[in-house]
């Protein structure tokens, strides 16, 4: 009878454990969207309780501060985001350089980028909050740049490689900032080809 009983247990406790990860996911989201859209100041733990559908005790429950719940919340969209750009180019993408330029661009113009600076924006205030964001943003930094090299064909062991991958960062990251102001398309794709001419030069065997 003791055995029935555990793997009666077993089977009810697994629908719970997805509940509990569906609740986590919303969360996340819902933490993203909201630093995306009210920044930090408007972002509390209730409003994105509300806005995932759960209560605040459940919130808090996956989340017992509001800094637990804005890092990982960025961090899993980072994650996302990392695996999408792989999906992009299952086979690689030497041969198209000008599409990855391109994707590189678009990670940094999306609601991730916008959540991850008002995050950024408080971290430069809140102490507590300080330590966490900069060891996230430098993880992120480093798997973002591990995925352009490989997506771009690059060997950093020639000169100037490695510096033309991180300009190419930086330069997207650039973009990414102009674009929380305006969206300007037709410019964004000029210096997208600018710097797809740039990296072919680069990279040119």
């Amino acid at each position: 009878m003791g055995a029935v009983s555990t793997v009666g247990d077993r089977v009810e406790r697994t629908p719970k454990q997805d509940r509990s990860r569906a609740t986590r996911q919303r969360l996340l989201e819902a933490a993203v969207s909201c630093l995306a859209e009210h920044g930090w100041a408007g972002s509390t733990v209730s409003v994105v309780a509300e806005r995932a559908g759960v209560s605040r005790g459940a919130a808090q429950h996956h989340f017992p501060t509001r800094e637990d719940l804005f890092t990982a919340a960025v961090e899993y969209v980072a994650e996302e985001r990392s695996t999408a750009l792989r999906a992009l180019f299952p086979e690689g993408a030497a041969g198209d350089r000008r599409a990855v330029v391109s994707a590189l661009v678009d990670l940094y113009t999306g609601p991730l980028f916008r959540a991850a600076l008002h995050l950024w924006v408080a971290a430069s205030n809140e102490e507590q909050l300080r330590p966490r964001v900069t060891e996230l943003e430098a993880r992120v930094g480093r798997e973002t740049h591990r995925i352009a090299v490989e997506l771009l064909g690059a060997d950093e062991s020639a000169p100037g490689v490695r510096e033309t991958v991180q300009g190419l960062l930086d330069m997207a990251r650039g973009l990414g900032l102009a674009n929380l102001l305006t969206d300007d398309g037709t410019r964004r794709d000029k210096v997208v080809a600018q710097w797809t001419a740039l990296v072919e030069i680069a990279l040119r065997d």
